[in-house]
């Protein structure tokens, strides 16, 4: 397989990664392991939370992809790792930097695209227990989100 290919499958597996990812916040941080994910619907003014835990849960698989493979020279699975770890690495920046800034960097970043992912965060978050939830993806927003932020602009021309 060539060069392309490989990174072709990489950002492949990138994007299907907000599926995955949308399932699994949906079905698993929402269902059965809640208990790992309530305290970051629930803050208790620390740092660090349990649901921190997912990081592992996403960032195993992706290193033994890239490990196994290289080790083994299968590179299809290096890629598949390396769209995990590229997804992880997105997920981070804009859910724990740009939304809810534990680090404070980018902090008036505020263009439409994170406009509207703060609003899609924020209603998902207006949920203080695990029923009832909307919006679980993460960088790809639903147009109503969209819509709202241009909405705004509309009515307050300053908002950049």
């Amino acid at each position: 397989m060539s060069l392309f290919l490989y990174i072709l499958l990489a950002f492949a597996v990138f994007f299907t990664m907000e599926g995955i990812t949308w399932l699994t916040h949906r079905f698993v941080m929402h269902g059965f392991l809640w208990y790992l994910h309530e305290d970051h619907h629930q803050p208790r003014g620390r740092f660090f939370e349990k649901n921190d835990a997912f990081f592992l849960i996403f960032a195993i698989p992706s290193w033994l992809c890239i490990m196994l493979g290289l080790m083994n020279q299968v590179y299809w699975v290096v890629s598949i790792g390396a769209g995990i770890a590229m997804y992880g690495a997105a997920y981070f920046i804009v859910h724990d930097i740009i939304i809810h800034q534990r680090f404070k960097i980018f902090s008036r970043w505020n263009s439409t695209y994170v406009r509207a992912i703060r609003w899609a965060h924020k209603m998902h978050h207006k949920h203080m227990d695990k029923e009832d939830g909307e919006s679980f993806g993460m960088l790809f927003v639903h147009k109503k989100y969209w819509e709202k932020v241009r909405k705004e602009k509309q009515l307050n021309p300053n908002i950049k």
